[in-house]
């Protein structure tokens, strides 16, 4: 995997996962395999907890930069 800040999944693997407009971001290739687990296990809250953990790691490190840039450019 590469890092966080540039697009893995091309716009046809996320349409092919049916992932919301709102989700189709730099962690949507952690979430199409979340997505897949979740629908196996019929979205058992106890399963998938490691691809769940993984992505929310992804989102907080996204927001983590995006305040940073907030602040950069307030300076």
């Amino acid at each position: 995997m590469g890092t966080a800040s540039e697009m893995i999944a091309t716009r046809e693997e996320m349409r092919e996962a049916k992932l919301d407009i709102g989700y189709r971001d730099f962690c949507a290739h952690l979430l199409i395999p979340l997505n897949e687990c979740r629908r196996k296990s019929f979205f058992l809250p106890w399963k998938c907890e490691h691809e769940r953990h993984v992505y929310e790691k992804c989102q907080y490190k996204e927001y983590m930069k995006r305040v940073a840039a907030m602040k950069a450019s307030k300076e």
